[in-house]
């Protein structure tokens, strides 16, 4: 592979809830231009006070040494690439923070890598109460040397970045992150209709179990904040966003031979709870099914 290019301008692909504010902290702290594009005009517009300038992909593609994109799923990672590659060149530096497939992200890797392009999987994981903040967690996969050249432009973004391996390896933790935080949401769920069938309200069950070995981060945020009050917006990581990163763990599980018996039953409950309705919604919704009363309702 060519030298890694000096990153002297970055581009961002992909202004949604979790990148707007990554791509703020990024121009704000990195000290070099920033392009950005998306979709939609407002995010970038928003972006402007932070001297984020909008710009097609494809000027993106030609102008930045360094590329990095914020996508919902790995449907819009390959078609994004599609209209990067052809303009790319050697010793440029793609990075995606977005949690895509793992064997989709290897071929990419290879692929670029084979045209001279360095590339970097880098999801990242907390809330975007974090993201806001730019205390991300980013699992990183990628050679040594890619891993050193990115990982002062991603600190800008994240308090806790992490070389997981190579190509690859950012993705694998990143989606055995999210099996485990959707078995504990349902778990958690489970013991708040026990408990409230046998007398316990749930805000003395959440507290006293936090003071316990039972405490966890999913409880103290996704029980606390959302569960326990009923709090289910939209525009938060939804039910269909939770189906789509799990099935990217059981295709793994598959691949590798390893029956997930807990991870599978996790994923009837969320297809359940997209059929009722709760596809939108953030998307621990889904004790919704789990508390229901005797009659259903």
């Amino acid at each position: 592979m060519p030298d890694i290019l000096p990153i002297r301008k970055i581009g961002f692909i992909g202004l949604g809830v979790m990148g707007e504010p990554m791509c703020g902290h990024l121009a704000r702290r990195c000290g070099l231009p920033v392009l950005a594009a998306d979709l939609r005009s407002e995010p970038a517009a928003r972006l402007a006070a932070d001297g984020v300038q909008p710009a097609s992909i494809s000027d993106i593609a030609v102008a930045c040494d360094l590329i990095l994109f914020s996508l919902p799923d790995g449907k819009a990672v390959q078609g994004v690439l599609a209209e990067l590659e052809p303009r790319l060149r050697p010793g440029q530096v793609v990075v995606d923070t977005s949690t895509s497939p793992v064997a989709m992200t290897r071929a990419i890797g290879a692929r670029l890598e084979a045209a001279g392009i360095a590339f970097a999987d880098a999801p990242i994981a907390r809330t975007r109460e974090a993201a806001s903040r730019g205390e991300l967690s980013i699992m990183v996969g990628a050679s040594d040397e890619v891993f050193a050249h990115v990982r002062p432009m991603l600190e800008t973004m994240g308090t806790d970045v992490t070389h997981c391996g190579p190509i690859g390896a950012g993705q694998v933790v990143k989606i055995l992150n999210n099996m485990l935080v959707f078995q504990n949401v349902c778990a958690l769920a489970e013991a708040m209709a026990l408990g409230r069938r046998e007398g316990v309200a749930a805000d003395v069950l959440l507290g006293t179990i936090a003071k316990g070995s039972g405490d966890s981060f999913v409880l103290r945020n996704h029980g606390m904040k959302s569960m326990l009050p009923g709090n289910f917006p939209e525009r938060a990581f939804s039910t269909r966003y939770a189906i789509k990163d799990l099935s990217y763990a059981l295709q793994m599980a598959a691949d590798a031979g390893v029956r997930m018996d807990g991870a599978e039953l996790t994923m009837e409950r969320l297809i359940a709870s997209d059929a009722a309705g709760n596809g939108d919604v953030y998307f621990p919704a889904l004790m919704r099914l789990i508390d229901r009363a005797p009659d259903g309702k």
